[in-house]
């Protein structure tokens, strides 16, 4: 009776397990990405003429809910807390703010995050808002801004 021998080994690498996990993760990503870049929800106001928001990264997103909470970008702040946030992600970088309301938030309450802009030396700032119906678009974005000076 012999040992084994180099020719009963097989060093070939087995790739079906490895394709099958790579197939379950990439189902999994598929399925979970629309998901994670939903973004907040907001019941934005509907104006007659706007023109297309801006696609590129070079802004920042300032979203007023209709109770009231405050978000930069995707992340809820408290109003004590935004002028040194818009001090590091807007001024400091040099990006744009564009600023999301819900239709229904209180002037009070939308005045008060202006005068915070004001005093964080933020004077130019895009409203962003929805097309009304009928209305021609310029552009293929379904989010439209109105650039106002603050």
């Amino acid at each position: 009776m012999a040992g084994p021998s180099s020719d009963d080994f097989v060093s070939d690498i087995n790739v079906t397990p490895l394709v099958d996990v790579m197939l379950v993760l990439l189902i999994i990503f598929m399925v979970t990405a629309p998901m994670m870049t939903e973004g907040l929800e907001v019941d934005l106001p509907k104006v007659e003429v706007s023109e297309t928001l801006p696609t590129d990264n070079e802004h920042v997103m300032l979203t007023i809910k209709d109770n009231g909470s405050v978000f930069l970008d995707e992340y809820e702040t408290s109003a004590e807390d935004l002028s040194s946030l818009l001090d590091v992600h807007v001024v400091a970088q040099g990006r744009r703010l564009f600023i999301r309301a819900d239709q229904q938030v209180p002037y009070g309450i939308f005045m008060t995050v202006m005068g915070k802009l004001r005093r964080a030396g933020i004077h130019d700032v895009g409203l962003v808002t929805l097309p009304a119906e009928g209305t021609v678009e310029k552009g293929s974005g379904a989010e439209s801004s109105g650039g106002q000076d603050a």
